[in-house]
C-alpha cells in the first residue's frame, strides 16, 4: 500500500535523532517484522469543519464555533466559552497539502484509507481516535448545547470508523453538565459498539467554582453506574473542562500548554482516586490522555500525603491509599516524556502508563515515533517497553492482541 511521503525541514529535523535501538530484541521500528505491539492512545480526527453546522438543529447554529473577520482583514477564531484568537493560514481547513510537515499535519487523517497509509510508515497497528475540532463541544455550560454536538461527532465518528474498529477505534464523546441525558448518550453509544468514552476534564465548563458539581460527589454515582453496566472505560483528555488558550502574547504558547492544557488532567484523576467512586465503582477504569506521565509518580505522593495529614479533612474514608486507586484503575498517555519514563519502573507504573504518537497533531511523534522511542525508551526493559508501548493500551481498551498481529502480517 503506498504510504504517505514527507520531507522533513529544518525546523523538524531534530525529530530524526536517535540514539539507535543496539541491544534491544526487537524495535519500534515499522520494518522489524518483530516489533512491538504499537497501539497509539491517543490519535484526532479530522472532522469537517461544516461537520455540525450541517447537522445541529438550526436553533443551535449561530453558536457554533466559527471565523469571524474584523474592520482590518484579520481573521478570528470565536467559540462560546473561550477567548477569540487569531487565526493563522495553516490553520485553515483547505490549505493545500505540502510537503512541510507543519501543513502536512493539518491536513491528515481525514478518511480512514489515508489513516492507513499513514499509521503503517509509523509501525502503528492500532489506534484510538479522539475528537479534533469537536474538543471544542465541552466548551459550554449549558448541556443541551453540548451534548447535541457530541451527538454529531458520535454519529460522525461510528459512520466513519465503525467498520474499522478493532483497529481504528473512535471515542463516544459525553457533556457530563446534565447526569440524566449523559447517563441516555452512554446507553446510546454503548449499544451502537463503541469501545469506550470521552468525558471533559471538569463537568462544567469554565473557571473553578465551588458550587459547581465534580466528579467527586454522589451527584454522579448514577452515571458511574451506567458506565460500569455499558463496561466501557472513560477517558480525560487535555483542553477540555476549561479555556487552554488563558494566556496571550509573550509565551502564550508554552504558558498554555503546560499551565492551561496539560496540568488541569489532573482534577478528575484526584477527584475519583481520592473520594471514594473508586469503592463504589470498582470495575470503573479509566486515563488521562495527553496529559504527559512525568507529574504522575508526584501526584499520587501528594494524594496520599493529602489524605494522611490532612486526615481531619479528608473524607470518607478509603479503604487503601488515593495512590493505590490510581495503580489499580487509572493511566495516563504521552508522546515523549523522558521523566516520566524514568520513574515508571521504580514507582511501580509500568502497568498505567500508555504511549500515543498523537497523529496527527505537531506535538506528537509521528511520522518519526521510532525515532522518538528510542531516544527515551533505552533504559527501560523489554517487558516494560512492551507494555507502555501496546499492551497496557490493549488491555483497557479490550483489543484482541492476536487479531491485531494477523492484520500486520496480512499488511505487509
Amino acid at each position: 500500500m503506498e504510504q504517505t511521503q514527507v520531507s522533513v525541514d529544518e525546523k523538524n529535523r531534530w525529530r530524526l535523532e536517535t540514539p539507535g535501538h543496539d541491544g534491544w530484541k526487537r524495535t519500534a521500528r515499522p520494518d522489524d517484522p518483530n516489533r512491538y505491539l504499537m497501539i497509539s492512545a491517543d490519535c484526532h480526527g479530522n472532522e469537517p469543519g461544516k461537520l455540525w453546522y450541517e447537522c445541529i438543529d438550526r436553533k443551535f447554529r449561530d453558536r457554533l464555533p466559527h471565523v469571524e473577520v474584523d474592520a482590518n482583514g484579520e481573521r478570528w477564531f470565536v467559540a462560546e466559552g473561550v477567548g477569540k484568537s487569531r487565526v493563522r493560514a495553516r490553520m485553515i481547513a483547505g490549505v493545500p497539502r505540502e510537503g512541510s510537515e507543519d501543513r502536512l499535519r493539518g491536513n491528515v487523517g481525514a478518511d480512514p484509507e489515508g489513516r492507513i497509509r499513514d499509521h503503517l510508515r509509523d509501525g502503528i497497528d492500532a489506534e484510538i481516535v479522539f475528537p479534533n475540532k469537536g474538543l471544542m463541544m465541552f466548551a459550554t455550560r449549558d448541556a443541551e448545547f453540548g451534548m447535541v454536538q457530541c451527538r454529531v461527532w458520535n454519529d460522525y465518528a461510528w459512520e466513519l470508523f465503525a467498520q474499522h474498529n478493532d483497529f481504528m477505534s473512535p471515542a463516544a464523546a459525553i457533556m457530563t453538565s446534565d447526569i440524566p441525558l449523559a447517563i441516555a448518550e452512554i446507553k446510546r453509544v454503548a449499544k451502537m459498539g463503541f469501545r469506550f468514552l470521552t468525558l471533559p476534564c471538569k463537568p462544567i465548563f469554565g473557571g473553578h467554582d465551588s458550587r459547581d458539581p465534580n466528579y467527586n460527589l454522589l451527584n454522579y454515582d448514577p452515571m458511574w453506574a451506567a458506565i460500569v453496566d455499558c463496561d466501557l472505560p472513560i477517558t480525560f483528555h487535555v483542553s477540555t473542562g476549561r479555556d487552554p488558550r488563558a494566556a496571550r502574547k509573550e509565551g502564550g504558547a508554552v504558558i498554555n500548554y503546560v499551565s492551561h492544557s496539560l496540568s488541569p488532567t489532573i482534577e478528575p484523576v484526584a477527584s475519583l482516586c481520592g473520594s471514594g467512586v473508586l469503592e463504589r465503582f470498582p470495575k470503573l477504569n479509566f486515563a488521562a490522555v495527553e496529559s504527559g506521565i512525568g507529574w504522575v509518580p508526584w501526584a499520587l505522593d501528594a494524594m496520599d500525603e493529602a489524605y494522611r495529614k490532612h486526615h481531619l479533612w479528608a473524607y470518607p474514608k478509603l479503604k487503601k491509599l488515593p495512590s493505590e486507586y490510581f495503580r489499580s484503575h487509572g493511566a495516563a498517555t504521552f508522546q515523549e516524556d523522558r521523566a516520566g519514563l524514568a520513574l515508571a519502573e521504580q514507582f511501580n507504573l509500568v502497568d498505567n502508563f500508555m504511549w500515543a504518537n498523537d497523529y496527527p497533531h505537531a506535538e506528537g511523534t509521528w511520522p518519526h515515533s521510532a525515532e522518538a522511542i528510542e531516544r527515551e525508551m533505552g533504559s527501560l526493559s523489554d517487558g516494560t517497553r512492551a507494555k507502555i508501548l501496546g499492551l497496557n493500551a490493549a488491555k483497557m481498551f479490550k483489543f484482541d492482541v492476536d487479531l491485531l498481529l494477523r492484520r500486520r502480517s496480512l499488511a505487509s
